[in-house]
C-alpha cells in the first residue's frame, strides 16, 4: 500500500476557503479555491479537499488556518461560561485597565463574556510571595460548580488571585472542580497563563473557557469526519503566533487560534520574501471580508506578548502583530448621513456576496472592480458562478453610489477604489510609518483573492519601494499552513529584581518548559528536521509599567550571568526607544520559552515556471478604466508567463485563485520563484 504523501493546507475565510496540495512524495503542487459555507466551515473544507482530485486515503496531514475562535470572539457566540475566583475578586474581567471605548469620550460601555451571576467567588489567599495565607476547601469549590450547572454554564474558568506565585490553591481547586463537572471544558490559569497581571490572566483564562466548547467541537466533528471519509492523516492546528500544534492541544488551548487565519498568511509571506530577496516586506493579505496587514523587518515578522481581538477582549499569549481593518473584496460601499462615501466594514460575505454574484443589490469593492473593468466577468474564482453579472454591479453602484453623488458609473467605482485604498494604505502606514520604520525600506506584498487588485495604487499612496506578488497570492494563507513549524510556548515569572536574580531557578524553569515542549512535539507523531529554542527574559526598569523582550542566545541561555543579561536588555530597549535610563536598576519580571519543531520545508523552487512565452500568455485585450479614462489593455494567463518575462501597464494577470491589475505607469517582473515584482517605469 502506498503511504500517505499528500499535505494540504485550509484556510477558511469569510467568503472563500483556500487550499493548498503539496505532494512529499512527487513534489507536485495544486491549488483549489472553493465557497465558504458560514453555517457549517466543514462542509466547504471537506467539498474544497475532494475538489483537489486526491482521494482522503492519500492524506498525509491536513493543517488548518481557523477563523472559528476569532468569529466566536467578535459576534460574542461562545459558550455559556462561569467563573469560581478567590473571594473579592469577582469583578475583575470588568474592571479590566479602566480603558473606555471612546478615548474621548464618557460614553460606551463593556459587558464580559462572562456575566456577574457566574462570576462565583470561594475563600482562598495566596500570597505574592507565593505564601498561602488561606487554603481554599474543595467543598466551597464543587459547591460553586453546582450553582454554575444549576444556571447553565456549559465552560468553567478558575482564576486566583497570585496563582502564578504558588499554583496550590488554583490546582486544588481544578482537582475538585474536575470531580464533579460534566465535561472536559474546565481551563484554569495557572495552566493558561502562569504570569503575573491578574486582568491579563483572568482574561486570557476566560477567553479559553469561553472558546473551548464551540473550537473543541468544530475541531472534534472536522477530525472525525476526515476519519469517516478514510483519511488517517494528522490535522494540526496553526497558532495565533505562526506555529501549528495538534488538534488535541488546539482543543485544550483554543484561546491559541485567535488569529490563526492571518498567522498563515503571514508565515507563507515571510517564508517568499526571504527566498525571493527581499528582507523588509509589508504584507497586505486582502480577502473577501477583511485587509489584514503585518510587518516583516530584516527577514522576521513581529511577535507581540498579547493583543485585544475586540475592545475589553484581552488575550495574552505569543501572536504574530497583525493589524485588520474591513476592507475586502465583499466590503459594501454606500453614503452614510453625513452625505460622506463610505467602504466596509459592513461585508456582503460568501452569502448573498458582492452583487455581481446574482443574489444582493448592495455594491461592493469586488463590483467596483469588475466595472473598471480589472476582473473578467467570464472566470469568476471559485467556482461559485459561471460567470458574474457586471449588470447587476453597474445597477447596484449606480442606485447606492452614483446616483446620490451625480457620478456616471465608472466614476462611482473609481470613487469606492479610492476609499478603500485610503484605508488600506493608512493600516500600512499605522504598521511602519507609526512605529518608526521607512515605507522606502519596504516591499508590499499583496495576496489574498484581492491583494494584487490593488498593489498599484498601494505602493504609490504610501511611497513603498515596489511590490512582490506571490505566484498563487489568492491561496497565500494556505501554503502557509503548509510550511509552518510546530511551535509551543510557555511563560514563568520571576518577577525579581536583576541583582536578586536566581540563575539556578532559572536554568530550572527553562529545563522543565523544554521538557513539557518537547512531549507535545512527540506526541504529535509529526516528522521534524529538528528543534529549536528561543528564550527572552521581560524586563523593564524599575517603576516601568511595560517591558521589552529581552532575547537570550540559543546556547545555554540559562547560564548567564546578571551582565550578559543587562546587555541583552539594553540592546532591547536601544532598540525600542533609542536611548538608555541611566542609573535605575532593573527587574525581570517573566521567561519565556518558545520550542519550535521545523517541519520540512517546501522549496519554492518548485514554483518556478518552466517554459512559456509571453505572446502565448496573452489571451487578450479590454478596456480598463484607470483614472477617469479607458486605457486598452493587454490580458495575460500568469502561470504560462516565463522567468525573466516584463509586462508594461496596463497589463491584466488572470489566474484561477486571484487577478493582478498593473498599473499604466508600472512594470511587473517575473522572478525565478514565479513571483511578479511590480516597480514603477524607468
Amino acid at each position: 500500500m502506498t503511504r500517505p504523501s499528500i499535505v494540504v493546507g485550509v484556510d477558511v475565510g469569510g467568503t472563500f476557503t483556500d487550499l493548498f496540495f503539496y505532494d512529499e512524495a512527487s513534489g507536485a503542487l495544486g491549488t483549489r479555491k472553493v465557497p465558504s459555507t458560514r453555517s457549517d466551515q466543514s462542509v466547504g473544507f471537506l467539498d474544497g479537499i475532494a475538489a483537489g482530485g486526491h482521494p482522503f486515503p492519500a492524506l498525509a496531514a491536513v493543517v488548518h488556518g481557523t477563523t472559528v475562535g476569532t468569529n466566536a470572539l467578535l459576534e460574542r457566540k461562545g459558550a455559556r461560561t462561569g467563573l469560581i475566583t478567590t473571594a473579592g475578586f469577582g469583578d475583575v474581567l470588568e474592571m479590566r485597565r479602566r480603558d473606555r471605548r471612546q478615548t474621548w469620550g464618557l460614553w460606551g460601555e463593556f459587558v464580559p463574556v462572562i456575566p456577574r451571576d457566574l462570576r462565583l467567588e470561594v475563600p482562598e489567599r495566596t500570597l505574592a510571595d507565593g505564601t498561602v495565607l488561606a487554603a481554599v476547601d474543595p467543598v466551597e469549590v464543587k459547591r460553586a460548580a453546582s450553582i454554575l450547572r444549576e444556571r447553565g454554564a456549559e465552560s468553567v474558568a478558575v482564576f486566583f488571585i497570585n496563582s502564578y506565585a504558588n499554583p496550590a490553591n488554583e490546582r486544588a481547586a481544578t482537582a475538585a472542580l474536575r470531580e464533579v463537572w460534566p465535561n472536559g471544558y474546565v481551563s484554569a490559569s495557572f495552566e493558561i497563563l502562569p504570569e503575573i497581571r491578574e486582568f491579563e490572566r483572568a482574561s486570557t483564562t476566560a477567553l479559553n473557557a469561553y472558546l473551548q466548547p464551540v473550537v473543541a467541537s468544530y475541531l472534534g466533528a472536522l477530525d472525525d469526519r476526515l476519519r469517516e471519509q478514510g483519511s488517517e492523516g494528522r490535522l494540526l492546528i496553526v497558532q495565533s503566533n505562526g506555529g501549528v500544534m495538534a488538534v488535541d492541544t488546539a482543543a485544550r488551548l483554543p484561546v491559541r487560534t485567535a488569529l490563526s487565519g492571518p498567522a498563515a498568511g503571514v508565515i507563507a509571506a515571510t517564508h517568499i520574501a526571504e527566498t525571493a530577496g527581499f528582507p523588509n516586506v509589508i504584507t497586505g493579505d486582502m480577502g473577501g471580508t477583511s485587509f489584514d496587514v503585518a510587518l516583516i523587518a530584516g527577514g522576521r515578522s513581529v511577535l507581540a506578548a498579547q493583543a485585544t481581538i475586540d475592545f475589553g477582549l484581552v488575550v495574552r499569549t505569543p501572536m504574530i502583530e497583525i493589524t485588520t481593518i474591513g476592507a475586502g473584496g465583499g466590503s459594501i460601499a454606500g453614503i452614510d448621513r453625513g452625505g460622506l462615501l463610505r467602504v466596509g466594514p459592513e461585508s456582503a460575505g460568501s452569502d448573498p456576496g458582492p452583487a455581481c454574484y446574482g443574489k444582493g443589490n448592495r455594491p461592493t469593492v469586488t463590483d467596483a472592480n469588475l466595472v473598471l473593468g480589472r476582473i473578467n466577468a467570464e472566470r469568476p474564482m471559485g467556482g461559485k458562478l459561471v460567470r458574474l453579472d457586471i449588470s447587476a454591479a453597474k445597477a447596484a453602484i449606480d442606485a447606492a453610489v452614483g446616483a446620490p453623488l451625480g457620478l456616471d458609473t465608472p466614476a462611482a467605482a473609481e470613487a469606492i477604489l479610492r476609499v478603500a485604498n485610503s484605508h488600506m494604505a493608512g493600516a500600512i502606514r499605522l504598521v511602519s510609518i507609526e512605529r518608526g520604520h521607512d515605507p522606502k525600506r519596504f516591499a508590499l506584498m499583496p495576496f489574498g483573492g484581492a491583494g494584487g487588485l490593488h498593489a498599484g495604487a498601494l505602493i504609490k499612496e504610501v511611497g513603498l519601494a515596489s511590490a512582490l506578488v506571490p505566484r498563487f497570492p489568492g491561496v497565500t494563507s494556505a501554503l502557509g499552513c503548509v510550511i509552518a513549524d510546530m511551535r509551543h510556548d510557555f511563560v514563568h515569572t520571576v518577577n525579581r529584581p536583576l541583582e536578586e536574580l536566581v540563575i539556578d531557578g532559572l536554568e530550572t524553569a527553562l529545563a522543565e518548559a523544554a521538557r513539557r515542549g518537547r512531549a507535545l512535539l512527540e506526541a504529535s507523531g509529526v516528522a521534524l528536521d529538528g528543534i529549536e529554542t528561543h528564550a527572552e527574559l521581560d524586563m523593564s526598569y524599575v517603576g516601568q509599567t511595560h517591558t521589552v523582550a529581552a532575547r537570550l542566545p540559543a546556547s545555554s541561555p540559562a547560564k548567564l550571568g546578571p551582565a550578559d543579561i543587562r546587555s541583552a536588555f539594553e540592546t532591547a530597549y536601544r532598540q525600542a526607544f533609542g536611548r538608555l535610563l541611566d542609573g535605575i536598576a532593573l527587574r525581570v519580571l517573566t521567561l519565556r520559552l518558545a520550542l519550535i519543531g521545523r517541519r520540512p520545508k517546501l522549496d519554492l523552487a518548485r514554483l518556478r515556471p518552466e517554459g512559456g512565452s509571453v505572446p502565448d500568455a496573452q489571451h487578450g485585450e479590454r478596456a480598463v478604466w484607470f483614472q477617469g479614462k479607458p486605457h486598452a489593455t493587454r490580458i495575460y494567463d500568469r502561470l504560462r508567463l516565463p522567468v525573466g518575462a516584463e509586462i508594461a501597464g496596463p497589463a491584466i494577470l488572470e489566474q484561477p485563485d486571484a487577478t493582478t491589475w498593473i498599473d499604466p505607469d508600472l512594470v511587473g517582473t517575473v522572478d525565478g520563484f514565479g513571483n511578479v515584482v511590480l516597480r514603477g517605469k524607468p
